[in-house]
Parts: C-alpha cells; structure tokens; sequence
C-alpha cells in the first residue's frame, strides 16, 4: 500500500498552543476539510471564536477542521502569551478546535505556512486578523475569506458542506 504525498500547503510541522510535541499538519489533517483562520484576542472579529467552535462542532464528524493560528500582526491585537491565549479562547468561548503556536501572517514576515497559503491563493496574505483559507480533502486550496466573512455565512457553509 502506498501513502499518498503530503499536501504542500500541509507539509509543516507546528506546536500546539498547549504546548507539547510539534504536530505534522500533513499527518493530523490528513483527509479532512482544514479551514485554517489566523486569530487574535483583542479584535473587532473576536466574536468569530463563538461561530467558528459552532462550526467545528457542527462538522466535526463530517470530517472538517478549524485550525487556529494566533497572530500579533495585526494592530498588535494578540500580545499574550500562549498560556493567556489558550485561557481566553476556552474560558470566553469554549474552543475545543485545534489552536497552534502564534505565528507571523502579514505578508512582510509571514511565516513558511501563510507563505504558502497566500501563494495557493494568488498572493493572497491576510490583510487583518480572522483571514480563512479553506483547504480540501486534497489538501488543495479552495478558497480564501476575508476576515468580515462570518463563519457561517452562507458563502463559507456552503463551499464547506461542498468539500464535505
């Protein structure tokens, strides 16, 4: 039996918010339909925490992911630690989805990972916080949202219910 590649867009490694070993993004998603958000604490887009744990909770069985990456990028609205993020996140909105260390995701510093989202999405490197990319089974890119699309909007439901 042959295993298939892995996914540029998920071949990276990344450690959890909670800490521990690095995760190989490839190897955990493997499969699944990963929308992938860049978040901070302190944004007028915040809120999307409630709707984006909706979401995953919705479509967990189903086989879709949210992975969140904390960034400071953005009006320096991520300052916290790790620690202080990951309390914020499951005291203010019950987040059980998948959060991974803060990363750069502004496209003058980005990191290796949003370098290969933005290019998958024609350059497209989040302008604010709460950008998503939403990745296939494939592990293809399928879309990029900016950060004022809710996560259940109908444009958003509707290409994830797609790919499921």
């Amino acid at each position: 039996m042959t295993t298939s590649p892995c996914s540029p867009l998920l071949d990276f490694e990344k450690r959890p918010l909670h800490g521990g070993d690095p995760v190989h993004l490839c190897q955990a998603f493997k499969g699944k339909v990963v929308l992938v958000v860049n978040t901070a604490s302190r944004c007028m887009y915040t809120p999307q925490y409630e709707t984006l744990e909706k979401l995953y909770q919705d479509y967990r069985d189903d086989g879709l992911v949210v992975a969140g990456f904390p960034s400071n990028d953005f009006g320096a609205q991520e300052p916290g630690s790790s620690e202080k993020i990951l309390d914020f996140c499951k005291v203010n909105y019950g987040v059980e989805f998948p959060m991974f260390e803060k990363l750069h995701a502004s496209s003058d510093k980005a990191d290796p990972f949003y370098k290969a989202l933005a290019e998958a999405a024609g350059g497209q490197f989040p302008q604010w916080n709460f950008h998503k990319y939403l990745i296939g089974r494939d592990g293809n890119l399928i879309r990029s949202y900016r950060s004022g699309v809710e996560p259940d909007s109908e444009e958003l439901l509707s290409a994830i219910r797609k790919a499921l």
